[in-house]
């Protein structure tokens, strides 16, 4: 019988944890972005529809910073649980 990877037997748990803290993070580094900026470089609030995801706008900034920041979360928590794994299998 072969024993599963760590990574393999807790993949849901990498996407969660990392999306939720790096989210979390990316957006503290959109209210810092706020308080250093304010927002004056950017066009609109784009609070509503389609807005809320548009780059230019400033909520639409926020909120790429925020998947950003988790996709990057979920793949340095993958990429330790994967070396995590080959030293537990040396």
């Amino acid at each position: 019988m072969q024993k599963k990877s760590i990574l393999s037997s807790s993949i849901w748990i990498v996407i969660i944890a990392g999306m939720t803290t790096g989210m979390g993070n990316g957006s503290v580094f959109g209210a810092a972005v706020m308080c250093l900026l304010g927002r004056g470089p950017f066009e609109d609030w784009g609070g509503q529809g389609g807005l809320a995801y548009a780059p230019s706008t400033f909520s639409g900034f926020v909120v790429i910073c925020m998947i950003l920041f988790g996709v990057a979360f979920s793949g340095i928590l993958a990429l330790g649980l994967a070396r995590h794994n080959a030293l537990e299998n040396r």
